[in-house]
């Protein structure tokens, strides 16, 4: 797969993802390790791009771009995206696109942190994120 990361998209990312990072292209859905939000309006329209310091197993499809950056993203995500897939920076937000048009308009930017939280917190964290979703 490859995606074109336009040159505003380029810019704001200088600043968010260091040299030498791992980057995961990964929906942010409730669908995977990655992800804190859910619910069913945002099924495979909202992604995050993910800042690691390694690889990850799950994460393993590679994602030609123009930037040189190490960026993957999992099979789960691939039924998603398209040919022609483009990021690009506008209105203060990242923009992911492919041909069949806008995929997400405000795709977020995330260090990954692994999780400390006992399974108690982690509910209660969902359960307060849950009136924020749809």
């Amino acid at each position: 797969m490859k995606i074109n990361i336009k040159q505003a998209a380029a810019t704001y990312l200088a600043a968010k993802i260091p040299a030498g990072k791992n980057v995961f292209l990964a929906l942010d859905d409730g669908s995977n390790k990655f992800s804190k939000l859910g619910g069913s309006c945002s099924i495979g329209n909202k992604f995050q791009l993910v800042v690691a310091d390694q690889a990850d197993a799950e994460y393993n499809i590679g994602l030609d771009n123009n930037l040189g950056l190490t960026l993957t993203t999992a099979q789960p995500e691939t039924t998603f995206l398209g040919n022609g897939l483009a990021l690009d920076y506008n209105n203060a937000m990242l923009k992911l696109t492919d041909d069949s048009g806008i995929l997400d308009g405000a795709v977020t930017v995330e260090p990954y942190t692994a999780p400390t939280q006992d399974q108690e917190a982690l509910k209660a964290e969902m359960t307060e994120l849950g009136g924020k979703i749809c």
